[in-house]
């Protein structure tokens, strides 16, 4: 099962606003065709609807975890200045929500000026957001749809997707599956995907103190030996995966685990996420094992013709290949990006740690290299299976964990 840390239980409401945006980088062509490629994509056919996809349903039906997204400025906050900047796009156009919760982001998409906009969810708390729209007087335009996405039946193609989709390492729970779904069934060519882009990252992390307040505190107990328990205690505090902020030093850069363009990843593609990664620490300093995070950041479409953004940077903005140094070249510049990186401001992601059972002492510039597996559980699809391989010097070691 999944661990929170010990402040998990409340959101986090504080920290900085969101970057300034500016326009996306993007290559001119002609405008998207309209005619019959314009109509539902029937030939997309939905997955049946498992007991698991239920019970994840009715999780989302719940007051508590929609006050927690909400509480979290950065997130909330972020989509909003998103759905701004692309205002002279969205309005008069179709949008669809995915996953609308409470329908906070096909309100904002409507109070920008959206034609319609189909608020598609799942849950119970479909019969809330109903009430909401209808209490902020924009029943005319936003249309509640209480079903999955991929159960939904709409006779018209849509200019905008919008969702909330991601989970802790970015992928947990699956959803973008399903924003994959309707983009491949609705969204028209040319049409704007919020978020765009996605990418997880990696980093080794210290923790001494995490270490001391779970294990070693057990060597002496109020004058007691308990060391007896030091076995358990390494089990039942790092077995599974944790959700906290991190308190500990990461010991050097990131590494990129995966990166997702939304416009054209496949939901094959998610079903298992795999790379090879390198690190050599800048300090001397225990390895306690890693912390993964995400961004996502809200760019238009390449193939939508210049005139319909404001001016963009020069492609020469993309010289190299480095994609953390890209990252930080679009976020300086002012594009839109949410991170829930551990120098940002919290968010309710927090990051997700990966605990070994005992520490790897690590000298300054000595390598760390190894590689790591995320797959879709057979038991959930909902689940992340996670296997972790990491060497240095004559430590070998094998981390695997569920995120449930």
């Amino acid at each position: 099962m999944l661990t929170r840390g010990p402040d998990s239980s409340s959101s986090r409401s504080g920290g900085r606003r969101p970057r300034s945006s500016r326009a996306p980088f993007r290559l001119p062509s002609s405008p998207p065709p309209t005619g019959p490629s314009e109509k539902p994509d029937s030939s997309v056919s939905a997955p049946p609807c498992t007991a698991n996809d239920q019970a994840y349903f009715e999780r989302y039906s719940h007051a508590r975890i929609h006050e927690q997204m909400i509480k979290d400025r950065v997130r909330t906050e972020t989509y909003r200045e998103a759905i701004s900047r692309y205002r002279d796009f969205i309005a008069g156009k179709v949008v669809m929500d995915v996953g609308t919760g409470t329908g906070i982001l096909a309100i904002f998409c409507a109070r920008v000026g959206a034609k319609k906009v189909y608020a598609v969810e799942a849950s119970g708390i479909a019969v809330q957001a109903k009430e909401i729209v209808r209490a902020n007087n924009l029943a005319e335009k936003i249309i509640v749809l209480q079903q999955r996405v991929e159960d939904v039946e709409i006779g018209e193609k849509v200019d905008v997707i919008i969702s909330e989709w991601m989970g802790y390492m970015l992928v947990y729970e699956s959803m973008l599956s399903s924003v994959i779904f309707a983009r491949d069934k609705w969204l028209k060519r040319g049409g704007l995907l919020l978020p765009s882009h996605a990418t997880l990252y990696m980093a080794p992390v210290t923790h001494p103190v995490k270490y001391w307040e779970c294990v070693d505190f057990w060597h002496n107990v109020y004058g007691i030996d308990m060391s007896a328990m030091l076995p358990l205690a390494r089990q039942s505090s790092f077995e599974e995966p944790i959700v906290e902020t991190v308190t500990g030093e990461v010991l050097t850069w990131p590494f990129v685990v995966k990166i997702v363009d939304c416009y054209t990843v496949v939901a094959q593609e998610l079903e298992c996420i795999s790379a090879q990664y390198a690190f050599s620490p800048m300090m001397n300093a225990p390895l306690h094992g890693f912390a993964f995070w995400f961004d996502v950041e809200f760019n238009g479409p390449c193939i939508l013709p210049i005139s319909q953004f404001p001016p963009a940077s020069s492609p020469s903005d993309l010289c190299t290949d480095d994609p953390i140094a890209q990252r930080m070249e679009r976020a300086t510049n002012g594009t839109t990006v949410l991170s829930t990186g551990p120098e940002e401001a919290p968010t309710h992601w927090e990051q997700t740690l990966l605990y070994f059972y005992s520490p790897i002492e690590m000298k300054k510039d000595q390598r760390i290299e190894g590689s790591i597996k995320l797959s879709q559980s057979q038991e959930n699809a909902r689940f992340l299976n996670i296997h972790l391989e990491c060497s240095s010097g004559s430590h070998t070691l094998i981390k695997e964990a569920v995120l449930r």
